[in-house]
């Protein structure tokens, strides 16, 4: 399954612009609140040097990269929980993602509105944790009425959900976010249809002028005591080279001083935030395909990532890292040198790994 993000934050805290530059999918980006109506939804393909450096040496039928789902959503203001602006309709839309990407305007642009008249990072997102927050809190309120009548009728994972809810509840109406509160394990389930949009992690994508390439400290030091991460890009810059091709792009960001660009910023971001480890699958003639995988799982889960009837029949796996791999120049090398390994359905797989899974039908 792709990962998806969610993209939220204030008014032209520059979301849509960010969208526009990751994707070129010309969401509607304007100087005025509610620009984007409906939520515009980009699969993007997670590029990966290593896939094509594996698929040119083994020569690979094609290329398939893994894949990330961004959800941009309208720009949030104070009282969205409770209906304003666009309201809850649009924190719906971020329930079912598996992380947050929460845009922070740090730019001091004069011709670009703020909805509050000033610039003040710190402000803009307590503004949006705090709405985020009062929609858990509803959302679990809601949901204690129904829990309390499953859990006197003796139900097990009920009763430890209600008792779970009695700690969240008061949490929530004190300002934490929900992940202060984990869930016990015999609720696991339930917990994850009422998917708190606090529990889910956060990269903080500080939007600063240009010429800028650090997170600025306000923002670094609330997202590391949030357990969260940040990362710096200027959407207006990364506006103007997504309109570029690649190689004019690349001699851009040159004279710039950008080393990389602000997908692969991003990318890379979720994919630590989330926990996330690259493995690949690649051979002569058939397609070269990278994949991601939770860290700490193992081949087995990786089989289940390809296909299910892969899994259900899994027996053994070939492995070997991506450059011992081109080290050696192909699987035959590989395997004289006895850096191709099989390992068994136990094997912890890591960031890297080449894999093919013996299996039967």
């Amino acid at each position: 399954m792709p990962m998806k993000v969610g993209i939220v934050g204030m008014p032209n805290a520059g979301k849509s612009s960010l969208f526009n530059a990751l994707t070129r999918a010309g969401a509607e980006a304007a100087n005025y609140p509610f620009t984007t109506i409906e939520p515009n939804v980009a699969v993007l393909p997670v590029i990966d040097e290593r896939l094509d450096a594996l698929s040119e040496l083994l020569g690979a039928s094609e290329i398939v990269p893994d894949t990330i789902d961004f959800h941009d959503i309208a720009g949030l203001v104070r009282g969205a929980s409770e209906g304003e602006g666009l309201g809850n309709r649009f924190l719906a839309n971020i329930r079912e993602t598996d992380a947050i990407v929460h845009v922070v305007r740090a730019h001091h642009d004069d011709n670009v509105i703020h909805p509050d008249g000033r610039v003040d990072p710190l402000a803009d997102i307590e503004t949006i944790e705090t709405e985020l927050i009062y929609a858990d809190l509803e959302q679990a309120e809601r949901r204690e009425g129904r829990v309390v009548r499953a859990a006197r009728s003796g139900d097990k994972a009920a009763i430890a959900e209600e008792a779970w809810l009695r700690e969240l509840i008061p949490a929530l109406q004190a300002g934490q976010p929900a992940r202060t509160v984990p869930p016990p394990a015999d609720a696991a389930g339930a917990v994850r249809e009422l998917a708190m949009l606090t529990a889910k992690p956060v990269l903080f994508v500080a939007n600063v002028d240009e010429g800028t390439d650090e997170v600025p400290p306000e923002i670094a030091a609330h997202a590391a005591s949030h357990a969260a991460k940040a990362v710096a890009i200027s959407s207006r810059i990364e506006a103007e080279l997504s309109e570029l091709d690649d190689e004019e792009a690349a001699v851009m960001r040159a004279e710039l001083g950008i080393a990389e660009s602000g997908l692969k910023r991003i990318v890379r971001g979720a994919f630590d935030l989330l926990e996330l480890n690259t493995f690949f699958t690649v051979g002569s003639g058939v397609r070269a395909q990278s994949w991601h995988l939770r860290r700490g799982l193992t081949a087995w889960h990786a089989a289940g990532e390809i296909h299910s009837d892969i899994q259900r029949g899994f027996v053994r796996a070939e492995v070997i890292g991506w450059r011992e791999l081109l080290d050696a120049g192909g699987y035959a090398a590989a395997r004289d040198r006895g850096t191709l390994r099989v390992e068994g359905r136990d094997y912890v797989m890591q960031d890297g790994d080449v894999i093919t899974v013996r299996f039967t039908p």
